[in-house]
């Protein structure tokens, strides 16, 4: 079991920033990949970014790329998104999800073994 708690949502205006956190705890040593997903009401859940907690490797969602960064903290068993340049589509619920397995597209969701209960941001324009 891995359980997942995210935080550092919240309001913030168009442009700006904000860093969401996942803290992970339970078996974290089985952990092969973190991703962020994120859903906006009415719309399907997306991947975002993801990290290869073996590696350090990462990949972006196209539309993330240059604007957020994933990255992790092995000693405290959390990884971060890091999201600048905001923009009002970027509002949805964003989740922390953990892969135990081995693959090599960790993008989709039916890889991830785990899942937080998300937190919320908005972007005002």
């Amino acid at each position: 079991q891995v359980q997942l708690e995210e935080s550092g949502g919240g309001l913030v205006q168009a442009g700006g920033s904000l860093r969401l956190s996942c803290a992970a705890s339970g078996r974290t040593f089985s952990t092969y990949a973190m991703g962020w997903f994120r859903q906006a009401p009415g719309k399907e859940r997306e991947f975002v970014a993801t990290i290869n907690c073996r590696s350090g490797g990462s990949s972006y969602a196209d539309s993330m790329k240059g604007r957020f960064t994933i990255s992790r903290d092995n000693a405290k068993n959390t990884v971060y998104l890091q999201m600048n340049s905001l923009k009002p589509e970027d509002t949805a619920v964003y989740y922390c999800a953990a892969a135990l397995n081995r693959y090599s597209d960790y993008t989709v969701r039916r890889r991830y073994d785990y899942w937080g209960q998300g937190t919320q941001v908005t972007v005002s324009s």
